[in-house]
């Protein structure tokens, strides 16, 4: 018999999932003065908590406050005031939704207005054509930075917990910096932390190990990880399936398979190496695959937004079907398909030519309708990707001041 999309899911350290649908991660950029969540990160989450899906996952936390994301990127480090962050999880939790913290350090992808000290495993800059000097020239960490970012991923961790999060998500995909250790295109240093499978595996390790210890044994932790980097040369299937295999061993509740980076989106159904995905849930062959070596449940995402195929997810083995976009656009698909309507989330997809900008475009229209839902209002079906994109480039700028202003003071 089928597993259906709202049975509970017992995770490896006891706690359970309501249902097996999770909010996955999307890049928010609200929040407020001092990088922290405020009334508009709240609203959106306990709305998203009312809606129905039983698991949700913050856009990334940025365990460092010297390396974001974007400009409304939340932080939390150590001696961060936890208050905001306790209101952040009581809301979302309100309606008996399980909330996890996803954390994160941005590596390379830092946009270089917002600081020009990028840290990476390699000098190695992102290459995005045209648009590269977007991005700062990163350069490669010492051997005390790298020690110090496992020391920020616990801290963090630890906050959350203290916060009332019920667990984390540790970011090791979409080319951020501990998918760069994991890339040969990106890990090019010569020491322990490069090479072989297994030495460009160390710190994504040495991070769950130091995340577990800081926590204990009941909060969750998840990994999120590339099935592959969709660039030729670069992070495999094959490699994802070790590393599964090593994380066995570890005490992980939840492994979610995504896909790509800024120079490859395979997230956003994009990729740099010609290869094919599927028109929704991009990564569900590699997921079944992880799935069968996998002792934890694994989650996928990417472009579902319809019952059918959330249902055909679970039917393939795969734990926990991963939903962004879809809840952009309407925030109580999952409640309305558990009370027995027929609907779709609509494509939020940008088709132009330059896939650099079409990416940014994309972007920009979930984020509107995030800003839309976290102001108490219902997204509207349809926007305009360039005035979507050009109103984003504006607040980009507001929210990069402000940044940047905050990281002066604290200097």
């Amino acid at each position: 018999m089928a597993t259906s999309l709202f049975a509970p899911l017992t995770l490896p350290n006891g706690g359970t999932l309501p249902n097996r649908i999770a909010k996955a991660a999307m890049e928010e950029n609200l929040a407020d003065a001092g990088q922290l969540p405020g009334a508009a990160l709240w609203r959106l989450y306990e709305a998203w908590g009312a809606g129905g899906a039983g698991l949700l996952i913050t856009g990334n936390v940025m365990i460092d406050g010297r390396a974001l994301t974007g400009p409304g990127g939340v932080v939390l480090e150590r001696g961060t005031s936890l208050e905001p962050f306790r209101r952040w999880a009581d809301g979302a939790r309100k309606h008996g939704a399980r909330i996890w913290m996803q954390i994160n350090h941005p590596g390379r992808q830092v946009i270089a207005a917002m600081g020009r000290d990028a840290w990476a495993p390699s000098a190695v800059p992102v290459d995005l054509g045209k648009h590269s000097k977007l991005f700062a020239q990163p350069r490669a960490m010492t051997e005390a930075e790298i020690h110090e970012v496992i020391e920020r991923f616990a801290d963090t961790a630890q906050a959350a917990q203290q916060a009332g999060f019920d667990g984390v998500q540790i970011h090791a995909a979409h080319g951020y910096l501990l998918s760069q250790f994991l890339s040969p295109l990106t890990n090019r240093r010569n020491d322990a932390w490069s090479g072989s499978l297994e030495h460009r595996a160390r710190l994504l390790l040495e991070v769950v190990r130091a995340v577990r210890a800081r926590v204990g044994a009941s909060f969750a932790v998840g990994i999120k990880m590339n099935s592959a980097d969709f660039q030729r040369g670069g992070f495999s299937e094959a490699d994802a399936r070790q590393i599964v295999l090593w994380l066995n061993h570890e005490t992980v509740d939840l492994v979610e398979l995504s896909g790509g980076s800024y120079e490859s989106p395979a997230m956003q159904g994009r990729t740099a190496d010609g290869r094919t995905l599927a028109r929704e849930a991009y990564f569900l062959t590699f997921a079944q695959e992880i799935a069968a070596v996998a002792s934890m449940p694994v989650m996928t995402t990417g472009g579902i937004r319809r019952q059918a195929v959330a249902e055909a997810v679970l039917a393939e083995g795969v734990a926990v079907v991963g939903m962004a976009s879809a809840l952009a656009c309407m925030p109580d698909l999952p409640k309305r398909w558990r009370d027995g309507q027929s609907v779709d989330a609509p494509l939020a997809v940008v088709g132009w030519r330059d896939k650099a900008v079409a990416g940014l475009a994309t972007m920009a229209l979930v984020k509107r309708r995030l800003r839309v839902i976290a102001a108490g209002r219902r997204p509207g079906r349809r926007y305009s990707p360039f005035y979507s994109l050009v109103i984003d480039q504006l607040r980009t700028r507001r929210l990069t001041t402000r940044y940047l202003q905050w990281r002066q003071a604290r200097a």
